[in-house]
C-alpha cells in the first residue's frame, strides 16, 4: 500500500513562521512534523509516500530527498499553485496508482498506528475516515458517526459530531472521471456519504492539529 501526504498548503494561519519554511518542515520534538508522519508509515511497512508540493517546494524536496534517509521511497508530485486536497490527489493519482492509498494531512501530529489501514477492506465504499472528538477551535465537527458508518449533518442528526483528523483510506474511484484543477476533497466526501459509501472510526490515540503558532509551541513544549 502507498501512502500520501498532503504538504501543498500556504500555511497562512502559521504565518510568519511560514513565510520562509514550508508547514510540514516546522518541528515539535526537535523534529519536522513530516517526519513523524514518514516514520510511523514507515514504521508499518509502507514505502511508497507521495508528496504533493506547492509553497516553499524546493525546501521540502531539499530536507527530504528521495527519503532513504528514513527508508522509504519518496515520489513527488508537483503544484504550480496549490490544487486543495482533492485537486492534489487528483494530480497524484498517476504515482498513487489504482489500490486505496493513505492519505495524511501534514500538518497534524498524532501517535495514531496506522497499521489497521493494512487490512481496512473499503469493498463498496470510497474512503475509511479517522475522526476525532471535536478539539476546542472546531467544537461543532464535521460529520456524523453512527455505527461505523458517516453521515453528513444534513442527513443524520442521530450519531457522534466528530471532526475529521485529517487521515483516511481513499480509493482512488473517488476521483474517476473528475478533471484536473482546484478542487477541495470535503464536497466529494459529502457526495459519497449521502451514497452511503463512508465509513469511519473514532481515534483514541493523541491528535493535534498544529495550526497556529500557539498550538506548535505547546505541542512542541510536551513533547520536550
Amino acid at each position: 500500500m502507498k501512502a500520501m501526504i498532503l504538504a501543498a498548503g500556504l500555511g497562512n494561519r502559521m504565518r510568519p513562521l511560514t513565510l520562509h519554511t514550508p508547514k510540514p518542515l516546522l518541528e515539535v520534538g526537535n523534529k519536522p512534523l513530516i517526519v513523524w508522519h514518514i516514520e510511523n508509515l514507515k514504521r508499518i511497512g509502507v514505502t511508497q509516500i507521495v508528496i504533493n508540493t506547492a509553497w516553499l517546494a524546493e525546501k521540502l524536496v531539499d530536507y527530504l530527498g528521495n527519503g532513504k534517509q528514513w527508508g522509504v521511497e519518496i515520489l513527488w508530485s508537483h503544484e504550480k499553485e496549490g490544487l486543495e486536497t482533492a485537486g492534489g490527489i487528483i494530480n497524484a493519482l498517476p504515482l498513487l496508482g489504482t489500490a486505496p492509498f493513505i492519505l495524511v494531512n501534514g500538518d497534524v501530529w498524532t501517535t495514531y498506528n496506522f497499521e489497521p489501514l493494512l487490512t481496512h477492506q473499503l469493498n463498496d465504499d470510497l474512503a475509511h475516515l479517522i475522526l476525532v472528538q471535536n478539539p476546542p477551535q472546531h467544537t461543532q465537527g464535521d460529520f456524523t458517526l453512527n455505527g461505523g458508518r458517516l453521515s453528513t449533518f444534513e442527513q443524520q442528526q442521530t450519531g457522534e459530531a466528530l471532526t475529521y483528523s485529517g487521515i483516511a483510506l481513499i480509493s482512488p474511484q473517488m476521483f474517476k472521471g473528475l478533471s484536473h484543477g482546484k478542487q477541495p476533497l470535503a464536497p466529494l466526501l459529502k457526495q459519497a456519504m449521502q451514497q452511503g459509501k463512508i465509513s469511519g472510526e473514532k481515534m483514541t490515540a493523541s491528535w493535534v492539529d498544529v495550526g497556529t503558532p500557539e498550538r506548535l509551541q505547546a505541542l512542541d513544549q510536551m513533547l520536550k
